[in-house]
């Protein structure tokens, strides 16, 4: 048998496509790793991986050798975590996107630990999809389109649809005035969520102005930030005028934080969910977790903001239209 640590250092890489990612799964040096996968290459005598400048790939047989070892290591996970029942069923580890963990989950999570307090949630907060089997993973909180295709073995429940539309902060209408129509956010400074075009190529400013009407209108400008939650920040201080989503943003127009000049929206097309594996799906700290996040989303009644915008906007700034920044699920 060729060594174990040779053999996890292919797995990992196998997985990742990624010299770099599965190096820091496993705590070593890209050339370390690379090091131990190219002793293994040695000892079984076949090239495991087609290297490129930038990326890797399979070769036929590193294809035939990776499902075998995945599963292997697979079971070994599993056979680890049944040595401790009791510790087992206290932990639970959730994973969301950052900008959601931000913006959402980590200002409601002391409700659930207080519900809880027997449970040990810990957060992994990252912008890719979790694996199940390999990264430790109970339940995780994703953005999908509202006509995903389920893959087996999972349960999905649906939380609330996310919907995107201007806002801005109170202090932004005091120092430029008020925008009495989308045209006039034509000149205003834009700010932009880059995250977006991981989700949709649909949803943007140019999209909005053309849905409100507005033509002739330089887009592109403004700031650009790559994750949601900076994007929100900048815009809570008064920097622009920020294409939001109402789920991420809906604690910022509660509280007047921010504003928004129009209750003109655009559907995003996409639904976040939790989502957890059928084999966790009666475990009691899953089972809490999922009841509690279905219970906040129903709780977010989505009200209106507009006294609180209109105290802090001063008077003259326009009050927010409308009573609902968004639309909550309910299966």
């Amino acid at each position: 048998m060729p060594p174990l640590n040779a053999l996890r250092a292919f797995e990992a890489a196998a997985r990742h496509l990624s010299m770099a990612k599965a190096a820091d799964e496993l705590n070593v040096t890209p050339g370390a790793l690379s090091h131990q996968i190219r002793g293994l290459e040695d000892l079984i005598g076949v090239q495991l991986f087609e290297r490129g400048v930038r990326s890797i790939a399979l070769t036929g047989a590193g294809a035939r050798l990776y499902p075998g070892l995945r599963e292997a290591f697979s079971r070994m996970r599993e056979a680890v975590d049944t040595l401790d029942e009791a510790d087992r069923d206290r932990m639970l580890v959730v994973s969301a996107l950052p900008g959601f963990t931000a913006k959402w989950l980590a200002p409601r999570l002391y409700r659930f630990a207080a519900l809880h307090p027997d449970i040990d949630t810990r957060i992994a907060s990252s912008g890719a999809l979790a694996n199940f089997r390999t990264d430790g993973v109970h339940v995780s909180l994703r953005n999908l389109p509202e006509s995903f295709a389920p893959e087996p073995d999972l349960v999905y429940e649906r939380l609330f649809a996310a919907s995107y539309m201007p806002v801005c902060s109170p202090r932004l209408i005091e120092r430029l005035g008020p925008f009495d129509t989308p045209a006039a956010l034509a000149h205003a400074p834009l700010i932009h969520d880059d995250s977006l075009a991981t989700w949709t190529k649909t949803i943007g400013w140019a999209e909005w102005f053309a849905l409100a009407g507005v033509a002739e209108v330089d887009a592109s400008r403004g700031l650009r930030f790559s994750s949601s939650d900076h994007a929100l920040d900048a815009t809570v201080e008064g920097a622009g005028v920020l294409l939001a989503s109402d789920v991420l943003a809906y604690d910022e127009l509660r509280t007047g934080r921010l504003v928004m000049p129009f209750d003109l929206k655009m559907q995003s097309g996409r639904v976040y969910c939790v989502v957890y594996p059928t084999r966790l799906e009666s475990r009691p700290a899953v089972c809490a977790f999922r009841d509690w996040a279905r219970a906040e989303a129903a709780s977010m009644v989505w009200e209106s903001c507009k006294g609180e915008a209109t105290r802090s906007a001063g008077p003259g700034a326009p009050a927010p239209h409308g009573k609902r920044v968004g639309k909550a699920i309910k299966d």
